[in-house]
Order: structure tokens, then sequence, then C-alpha cells
């Protein structure tokens, strides 16, 4: 029978009915009807005839992606479960910063593996958001009460990051004339290599040494301790504390959390400034990420700190309510003058970290550091007896002097199981973690002592108590309460925790709801089959620097993805090391300065960039002691290219390079790319392409190949890494060949290249390692085809709704043909001068339709910025249309006066359940028009939980701890 006659009775080929598997056919939204129905809108009879009338013919890709075509989810889950199961997953006790840790199930199953709380955006609309930034306000709280400090942060990306963010809040909070930063010897050396990193193009002078000996000689801005240190000692920080204040320098101490639940906090030891990484509250190891560190700071140094800061505010109505404090949006308003480049934070494990730390509460997490501190004791105490010479305090961490044993003892550790830390030639490091058992204990034992040797634990533990001395003295005992908020103290039984997590699931707006139409964020689809591997055990529970035969699983699969990225940008070589977009800004810079410089080309220190950029970009440069020139953009959105040529030829003797976004982030394909790139080069200059756009480019046209030199690719927005709630994310960058020797490296585990004098931009070797299998499913599940077809129907749906919304509301820009690329920008301020209606007040009126806003006044003051992802159905883009038309007619009816400016559904948008229940009701509309404009909120309803945030009140009243628990209930 023929393919028309199978047809013609009902029947399909076997081919045709396994392309029903094909991954794309999920992944994007619109069908084979509804994309034609669009192009039909737009006068267009193929998706190819919007692809050459977008893209410049200059760019566009004439060859298919030399990739696989896709794999279905099963066979994908397959093979990657194979690379998995190649990863040994010893027993660690290497330490220095990582450690097993054991996720209850309630946080695993409800907020790592839960869609509700990881595809939800940056609580930058706060009315959407309260219950992500409660638990972020949660996990300040424990901050500030674990480190003694009077403030905190809602998250850093690691904890070597977040020291090097320490010492250029020292330098500028202290107006000391000192220019040097003093690191203890005893930091973990993935920190100290960062800080050195950062320090280089700043121009800080970094001094390494032992500060009982070398502090006073020394004369420094800012000191770097860590407590207990990398060896596990506790040191005297006190001491030194007064040490470098006796000098006006100022004093950061690198910490452990679960370590200060015992000993003294730095706040109360005279720190400045306390930092560390949150991982082993229930986060897993991962292989270096993603985890959450924290940075507490002083009372005086709260209008500095870096990050993202949850404070407490009111909401129209005066009832409480959350949100971002004024210095998370700092890099975006300063721009070269901002502190700091930071854009994104550790929200997810920030608050799985949060909610370890109330599901135990604080007896639990005593009782956890109780017992590793027990086992660190019995093992100390075991090998003391069998002649072994170790530290003689400690929380978790042995440091054993074993002679030219060491390998003999460091190979029988790990036949029998276990990962131990190599110090030297002379020194093996073991640090314990709430997993460790006594049979652990024993097997430890035999590895130094010897097979025919016995431990009993029991045994030893019982004569510890009796009476014999631990590693933690009297005087360095915590005595003072801490976790007394009652959020600590309320939710210990399963029951109780995941109704108080699913509580605030519920606050939040998130992929589950509805479309995200963020333009620039490209919040699409994290597939269900791509999320799933996280949490297996051989991706989820390796340690970072574990032996390289232990992780040959990992290893493949980052070097399949890299080898993917490199084929889809063009660019010759990858590093995964930078974990966020904005520290790939900086890795892609420190690339092209770090070449100059081998070229003896130091001097080149000018950077362009162009008015429109993302505000991360000024201050990326910044960071790397760049001096910013702002390139003007002409009447469409483009880079003025003879503004943009003179300023080179002006600057040629110093340029340094080109920031540039493409698409270019007034969300057009700029026609003169190529032109532009070369202006750059002719004036000796290297072209950073911003890869914030890709999904724009990914089979369509390849950075690499248009002209530039690097770019970083936000694996959070391209390649479907969610969001988390305002992270994690990661920034890997490719670059072309000349750059490959200057990419990132790492001292604890080297990286294979040519790149060996380069220091590390994070502190894990491939940044957050455990969520590179997200874009790796991402990859093979589409392959060649749907790479590509993902990217034409994100153009598709951003002109369909471009051309649907253009009837009601003027489109800033447009490139060539009339389109624009991935996302549009509508021009609310014409409608402000005749209606009074703001950008904000359209954003916060969509929360009433069930929609998150898109995002407000980027790049354009004024206005909104929508992109509508691959991933939204026809009908969603049609609903997002409708509520746009209606809130078009609303503002109409205020333009005529019907409702005046002062009180409309606009200006008092959102509105919640509590203006649906008020007894009064003095507005000139109903109740119905506030809270079901649409028939779409009649069938189903998000309900903000606050109505319109004062953020100037939140301003003025910064607080960023937990409001008592009367708050609450008032």
């Amino acid at each position: 029978m023929t393919v028309d006659k199978q047809k013609q009775h009902g029947q399909a080929s076997l081919a045709e009915l396994t392309s029903n598997d094909s991954f794309a056919l999920r992944h994007i939204g619109p069908d084979a009807a509804a994309q034609q129905a669009m192009l039909s809108e737009l006068g267009l009879n193929s998706v190819d005839e919007l692809i050459t009338q977008t893209v410049p013919e200059s760019i566009h890709l004439k060859d298919s992606l030399d990739l696989a075509s896709g794999k279905t989810e099963q066979q994908a889950l397959a093979y990657l479960k194979e690379l998995a199961d190649q990863n040994i997953v010893n027993r660690s006790y290497i330490g220095t910063g990582y450690y097993h840790t054991q996720t209850p199930n309630v946080i695993l199953r409800n907020i790592l593996e839960n869609p509700g709380w990881y595809t939800a955006y940056t609580p930058y609309q706060p009315e959407i958001s309260q219950g992500r930034l409660e638990m972020l306000l949660n996990f300040q709280q424990m901050v500030m009460d674990l480190t003694g400090m009077e403030i905190a942060n809602a998250s850093l990306l690691d904890e070597a990051t977040a020291a090097a963010e320490a010492m250029t809040l020292c330098r500028r909070a202290n107006r000391s004339k000192h220019q040097a930063f003093f690191v203890a010897d005893d930091v973990h050396p993935q920190t100290i290599d960062v800080i050195k990193t950062r320090a280089d193009y700043l121009g800080i002078p970094v001094v390494v040494g032992n500060p009982e000996t070398e502090l006073d000689a020394t004369e420094v801005f800012g000191v770097q301790l860590q407590y207990p240190g990398t060896y596990g000692d506790i040191t005297n920080i006190e001491k030194l504390v007064a040490k470098a204040k006796a000098q006006k320098a100022m004093v950061s101490v690198a910490t452990d959390l679960l370590s200060l639940m015992l000993l003294k906090s730095p706040g109360e030891l005279g720190a400045d400034v306390v930092l560390g990484n949150s991982q082993r509250f229930g986060v897993p190891m991962g292989f270096g990420g993603p985890h959450a560190a924290f940075l507490g700071a002083s009372e005086k140094l709260k209008r500095s700190v870096p990050g993202r800061i949850i404070g407490v505010s009111v909401d129209s109505r005066g009832n409480q309510a959350l949100r971002m404090a004024m210095q998370t949006r700092e890099q975006h308003i300063r721009r070269e003058k901002a502190t700091s480049n930071i854009c994104t934070a550790q929200a997810l494990l920030a608050n799985m970290a949060a909610a370890y730390a109330i599901y135990h509460g604080p007896d639990g997490l005593k009782t956890i550091a109780e017992r590793v501190h027990r086992s660190t004791s019995v093992l100390q105490h075991a090998l003391a007896g069998a002649g072994f010479e170790t530290n003689d305090t400690y929380f978790d961490t042995l440091t054993v002097k074993v002679g030219d044993k060491q390998h003999a003892i460091y190979q029988r550790a790990l036949d029998s199981g276990c990962n131990l830390r190599l110090i030297g030639s002379d020194r093996l490091g073991i640090s314990f973690d709430e997993s460790t058992t006594p049979d652990d204990l024993t097997d430890l034992f035999s590895a130094f002592a010897g097979e025919n040797t016995a431990l009993n634990a029991h045994e030893l533990d019982a004569e510890i108590i009796a009476g014999k001395a631990t590693g933690i003295s009297d005087e360095q005992r915590r005595s003072d309460e801490v976790l007394t908020h009652p959020t600590f103290n309320s939710y210990h039984s399963e029951t109780d925790m995941l109704r108080y997590l699913k509580r605030l699931e519920n606050k939040d707006y998130s992929l589950t709801h509805g479309m995200i139409p963020l333009g620039s964020c490209t919040m699409k689809l994290n597939a269900t089959a791509q999320m799933i591997p996280v949490s297996w055990n051989g991706f989820a529970n390796v340690h970072p620097f574990a032996p390289k035969d232990q992780v040959q699983g990992y290893e493949t699969m980052i070097k399949e993805l890299g080898d993917a990225l490199v084929e889809i940008t063009g660019y010759d070589n990858i590093s995964m090391q930078p974990n966020s977009g904005a520290q790939g800004e900086y890795a892609g810079l420190l690339a092209i300065r770090n070449y100059q410089q081998a070229n003896d080309q130091e001097h080149r220190n000018i950077c362009l960039i162009p008015s429109s950029a993302h505000g991360t970009n000024p201050a990326s440069a910044a960071l790397l002691d760049m001096k910013v020139v702002i390139v003007a953009c002409d009447e469409d959105g483009n880079v003025d290219v003879e503004d943009l040529r003179a300023k080179a030829e002006e600057h040629s003797e110093k340029l340094s390079a080109l920031m540039v976004t493409y698409p270019s982030t007034h969300g057009v394909f700029e026609e003169q790319i190529r032109e532009i790139c070369q202006i750059i080069h002719d004036n000796g200059g290297q072209v950073y392409m911003d890869g914030a756009n890709m999904n724009a480019q990914v089979g369509v046209s390849k950075p690499g190949e248009i002209g530039s030199d690097v770019s970083h690719l936000n694996l959070h927005k391209t390649f479907a890494i969610p969001h988390g709630g305002g992270g994690p994310g990661m920034g890997p960058i490719g670059v072309k060949s000349h750059l490959a020797p200057y990419l990132p490296n790492h001292v604890v585990s080297p990286l294979a290249g040519d790149n060996e004098g380069i220091g590390a931009v994070a502190a894990a070797q491939h940044g957050s390692a455990s969520i590179l299998p997200i874009s790796w499913m991402y990859c093979v599940l589409l392959g060649k085809e749907g790479l590509r077809q993902s990217t034409e129907m994100a153009i598709l749906n951003a002109n369909y709704m471009t051309e649907k919304l253009s009837a009601h509301y003027p489109i800033l820009y447009r490139g060539r043909n009339n389109k624009v690329a991935h996302e549009c920008i509508v021009d609310i301020r014409p409608l402000k001068e005749e209606s009074g209606i703001s950008e904000e007040d359209i954003a916060k009126r969509l929360m009433d339709y069930g929609f998150h806003a898109p995002t407000m006044s980027f790049p354009v003051a004024g206005t909104l910025m929508i992109e509508p992802t691959e991933s939204e159905s026809k009908a969603e883009i049609d609903r997002f249309i409708e509520a746009m038309i209606s809130i078009r007619e609303e503002i109409g009816k205020v333009e005529s006066g019907e409702w005046p400016l002062e009180n409309n559904p606009l200006v008092n948008a959102p509105h919640t359940m509590v203006d649906l229940a008020s007894a009064e009701w003095e507005r000139p509309y109903s109740r119905e028009e506030a809270v079901f404009p649409s028939e779409a909120t009649r069938v189903s309803k998000y309900w903000p939980t606050v109505n319109r945030v004062d953020n100037v009140y939140g301003d003025r009243h910064f607080i960023c701890s937990c409001p008592s628990i009367e708050s609450y209930q008032d």
C-alpha cells in the first residue's frame, strides 16, 4: 500500500509515527496550523520567508548546524544515565567548603524538583513574588543569626567570588591610604585564586601569608581570614581582628555556617564582613555548584553590600509586603560607576538552605553540628593514639601528618571508597559531614593505621564524653541563642513543612501559571526531562575536586556540551567556569585584557559600549579598570556607525574592546554588524558580543563568524536552565583561538589547555556543573533541526505579537522590512503624556489579567520590552495580546475622563482578595472589573497576595530581617 493510500485509510508510515516523539514538538508552542495563521497575519507564506526578511543576508547561515538530529527523551536520558553512572561517587572527605549533605525529601521534591519554585523569575515584581521573597528573607535572617552580623544579602554566586566582593567592599568602605589586601594562608586555595584574579586589574596587591607573624609588618586596607581554616584549625580571629584594626584595616571572615552552631560568631569577634557557602545546608555538591554563597556585614556597610537584599515594606493598604532593596538594581542605574556587576543570585539554592534550617530548627542544626564534631573528635583521638599528629583545634576537619606514607594511606582510603585531601607531600586532610557514620570512622582509621587495626567508635566516643578534650575549647564555644524567630521553630514535621512550602509557592507567579513575557530574559520552557538528571546520584553527589578518573562521565558530558556550543556559536574554544551571565562578561573581558597584556598592549583600556547596553556591560568593564566610552544609537535603535567609527579612531591607540549585544538590546538585527566588528579590529581592538539575545541566533547565524572574538552564553536564557526565582545561572564564554590561552584555569583542579598561568573566576573549575546536564539535554533533544526551529519560532512569535500590538501601541524600534528579532519594545511614553498612565501601571495591571509584567523601562525608560519565546502557544500569546488591548481600552477611559487619573484600575493595580472582600468600595469601577477583567481570569484566576508595594517606604525604612510573628498576624 502506498503512502497516499495509507493516508486515505487513516494510516501513517513508521517514520511519520516515530516523528511524533520529537522533542521539538513538545518544546515549541505553536503547531503547524498556528504557525500558518501567524504567518498569514504577517502577510507571509513560510517561516523561511520570515527569516529571510528579518535576518541580514550577510550573516545568515547557508548550511545547517553540524550536529546530530534530535533524540527522544527516552534515548537522551538513557545515554546521559550511562554518563552519570561512569562517575564514581565515593565518600568524600576532601572538604574545602564542599560536603556531602542529606537533602530532606520534602525540600528535594517541593523546591528543587518543583517547577513552581524553579521556573519563577527574579522578584523584580514583588506583588507576585511574596513567597520567594519570604524564604529569601529567612535566608538573610539565618545568615545574620549565625554570623552575628547586622545585615546580610540574599545570596551570591559562590564563596570565592563572595570573598572577591568582600575585598572590593573593604576597599570602597575603608578610607585607608594603604593599597594592599592581606589574605591568610589558610584560606581555601580556590578562594585565594579568585581573589588574585579579581585584584589584578583593580591594582590591588594581594599579600598571602601567616597573619599571626606577618600581618603586623604589612600595611593593608583589608584582611581576609578563614574560620575554621582550610586545614581545620580554629584560628583566634579575635586577636587577628585586633591586629588589623590597629592599622585601620577592615576584616572579612570566610566561615562555615554549620560550625557557627557551636563556635562564637565572627560578628562577636569583631569582623566587618562575613561570607561563606551554604552548600552543606541541604544542597548537593554537584561537582561544584550551584550553591548559595552568603555575605553579612555590619550596619554601617548596609548601603554598600553587593548583591540582592530583601527588605520589608508595606503595600498601598499599609499591609506588610516584601521587596528587593535598591542596591539590587544599582548596576543598571550606575553602570560604569557601579560597585559590582552582579546581576544573578542563587535564589533557588538559598531557598533550599533556608528551608533546611527551618525544617531542622536550631536544635536540629545543633545536633547535626555536634554529631559532625563528635565524629571528628573520635577519629582525632584514635589517630593520636596510633601515633599520628593532627591539628589540636577543629570543628570538622583534621590535617594529619603522615610523612612518606602519604601515597600508601591515600590509596588504601581510595580502595575502601574514600576520597581524602592531598596536602603538600606529607599531609592528608579529612573533613566530616552529617552523613558520616561510625562505620566510616572505622574505614578511615584502618586506612591510616593498617587493615589489621580496629576502631570501636562508640567506645572511644564514650571516653570523650567522660572527659577527654575535644577540638573546641570552652572559650571558643558559642553561648548566645540563634534562630529564635518563630519561623525556625514551627515547621519540623513533614506535614507542617510541606504546607509551609506550598503556602509560599502559592504566593508566587511562575511558568506554571502562564507566560512570563520578559524581554532579554527568555523565560522559555524548562522541560521536565531536562531537569530529571540534576538529582541523579552520579551528578548530584560528586565533589568538585574529586580525582579526575572518578569524574569521566561529567567530563564527557561537559565536553559534548562544549563541542555543541562551539558549533552553535562559531567559536573555537569554550570555558564553562563563569557561573552567571555577568561573570561571563567579566571572564570574556578578562581574556581580552590578558591577551593584550601578553602582546605588549596592556595600555589598551578603552571599552566602547553602546548607550543601549545592559547595565552589567559597563559594570563588568569597570571591574577590569577599563575606561568606558559610550557610543550613540541612531533613531532606529541601531549603533550609530559613524559615531562608533569616530570614537574607535579617536581612541585607537588605547582601544581595548567593543561590547555589543546582538541582536541589539533594542530587539533588532543590525544590518551593519560585520562593519561594526571590522571597525574595531581595524583600530586594534577586540569585539565582545553579549550573548543575552542568542535565542535569536541559534542555527540562524553565528557570532564567531560575524566578526566577534568572544561571547558569553546565558545558559539560563537560550539553553533552558531555569531562572530559579533569581538564580542559578551559567555564563560560559566562547572565544576565537587567539583568546583560548587566556581562558580561566583553576589552582586546585587545573584544566587541560595552554592557559596554565591564568587564574580562576569561580570557586569550581566548571562553575555550577550540576546544572549543565539541563543544557546538554536541551541541545541533544532538539538536535540541529530543532535548535533552528526554536529560533525561527521565537522570531515568528515576536513578530506576530508585534504586529497585533502595533494597532494599539507604538512600537519603538523595528529592523529590516519592519521586522523585529525575538522581542519588541512597546513605547508607553506617548500614552503617559496623554493619559498620565505609566508603564508601571500597565505592568501591575497585567497581574490582574494573570500575567507577569514584561521588562519595564529597559533598555529605554518608559517602555515595556516583550519576549514571548518559542515555547508559548498561539493561544497564550493571544491571551496576552487581548489583555494588552483591554488595558489600552482602560487607558482610553482615563483619557476620556470616565475614570479619574488618581482612581482607576490601572493605578490601583494589582487587586487582591482583600479588595474583593473589603466592606467599602469607593471606586468608579466595579469589583468584577478589578479582579475579573477578562474571560480567562474567570476560568482560572491567579491572585496577587499584596497590593502595590511602596518602594519609597522600603528605601526609607531599611529593614532586611524577619518581622516579628505579630506583624504576620496583624
